[in-house]
């Protein structure tokens, strides 16, 4: 098994981690700090299979340069490294190294748990092998994809993170809300933020794990909608909202939950779904939603105490898609499908180019479930890299101003009502700005 220190002790890593250093020891990041010093944002993964690797060495340049997450969300695999940071420890701890020593020992080959024929396959499509040899071994899945939507279970998945869980205490989804409920000890705003306090919403952990029911068309934020679909949330295994997350259409079977509760307000103020209640629900790999979904802890028309980041993995919209074959159109329509709402959101909101730094993941595969360590490393250094570059080049200072700029704005279009919209969840309210 590889160690950690050849993560760590990677030269392109080490280079980064001086770097955000020193970038740390010079320039604020937050105006939410701890005690110790260490500075709070909101961090949001984009999902991207197997390439969630290098969000790991992004997150760990981040905590090397002092910074510790109070918000945490994701998609897919943006997802499974938000639920385990948050399931580590309390906010105001590092976790990075403990997380990159569980994925380091991850049995990623073993999560292809389909039968004879959907391993062959999923092996073939990955190994680029020729043409008819390819469909020659995709004429031997029809029965699976007809049978089961998909070639392997996941279940192999869902028992190593389940037991992941296990071992750190996380048995429920109760015992992980208590950790994020842990308040880092003596945090506060910065004495130059006379402008607003500190609430109870800010000083407390979040997690959000966007999942697709595709049963009735809605964007799942959990756990906060877990009530939707279990009887009793608190006690769900957390590993439950990972598996439904990561659910990657026809490569593993959707993700079902069966008896939900049928609450029909519940349903309308959590997911504005006002039609026939399902007793069962089929959940999609929530990237074929939203599959950076940055606009997690957005809150509009006021300066906020903490900055939300936001990594993705690759390079978005770098050149035009080369669409020539069949298999080329499907993956065209699917990345369209995927992240258009989200560049939707960052074209409306311009100010959020200034938090996203992008991963480049090079030549890597994102289904590549047997990748070699030498692989697993590189994207490490990548990600690392990436943050280190960033936290070179956010200015904090600026980005409040540009958001003050935007909210003064808004505030004059209102004239002297001084009221905003403020995302909460899926729903939409006028508050008061007062001292935001």
């Amino acid at each position: 098994m590889t160690t950690i220190d050849a993560f760590t002790r990677h030269p392109t890593v080490e280079a980064a981690v001086r770097d955000a250093k020193t970038a740390s020891g010079r320039k604020q990041f937050s105006d939410i700090v701890d005690e110790n010093g260490f500075q709070y944002v909101d961090f949001v993964m984009e999902g991207g299979g197997v390439l969630g690797i290098a969000l790991t060495g992004y997150t760990y340049v981040l905590e090397q340069a002092g910074l510790r997450f109070l918000g945490i969300g994701g998609t897919s695999a943006g997802s499974i490294n938000a639920l385990m940071i948050a399931a580590l420890g309390p906010p105001q701890e590092a976790k990075s190294e403990r997380l990159l020593e569980i994925l380091a020992g991850m049995p990623m080959a073993s999560f292809i748990d389909g039968d004879q024929d959907a391993r062959d396959f999923s092996h073939a499509a990955l190994g680029k092998v020729g043409m008819m040899k390819l469909l020659w071994k995709a004429m031997q899945i029809v029965d699976n994809l007809s049978d089961d939507l998909g070639l392997n279970p996941g279940t192999a998945f869902f028992n190593w993170l389940s037991a992941q869980l296990l071992k750190i205490g996380i048995r429920t989804n109760a015992d992980l809300t208590k950790r994020l409920e842990t308040v880092p000890t003596g945090l506060h705003l910065r004495p130059e933020r006379t402008d607003r306090q500190l609430t109870e919403a800010d000083t407390i952990g979040r997690l959000i794990m966007v999942a697709a029911d595709i049963t009735t068309e809605t964007k799942v934020e959990f756990p906060r909608m877990a009530e939707l679909y279990w009887a009793d949330p608190d006690e769900v295994n957390p590993a439950y909202f990972a598996r439904a997350s990561m659910s990657i259409p026809l490569f593993f079977h959707p993700f079902r939950v069966s008896n939900c509760p049928r609450d029909q307000a519940k349903w309308k103020d959590l997911a504005s779904y006002e039609g026939t209640l399902p007793d069962s629900v089929m959940f999609m790999d929530g990237g074929i939603m939203s599959n950076f979904p940055i606009n997690l802890f957005h809150q509009p028309y006021h300066v906020p105490a903490s900055p939300t980041f936001g990594a993705k993995i690759g390079t978005d919209r770098a050149h035009p898609a080369v669409i020539d074959k069949p298999s080329r159109l499907l993956g065209a329509v699917f990345d369209a499908a995927r992240h258009t709402l989200d560049f939707d959101f960052i074209s409306r909101n311009p100010d959020y180019k200034h938090l996203v730094a992008m991963i480049d993941t090079g030549h890597h595969n994102w289904l590549n479930f047997s990748m070699e360590e030498k692989d697993k490393i590189d994207l490490f250094a990548r990600g690392a890299a990436a943050a280190a570059d960033f936290l070179q080049t956010f200015n904090w200072t600026k980005y409040k101003s540009i958001r003050k700029g935007i909210a003064e704005a808004f505030l004059a279009s209102y004239g002297n009502n001084g009221a905003a919209l403020k995302l909460s969840g899926n729903s939409e309210r006028l508050v008061a700005l007062g001292s935001h």
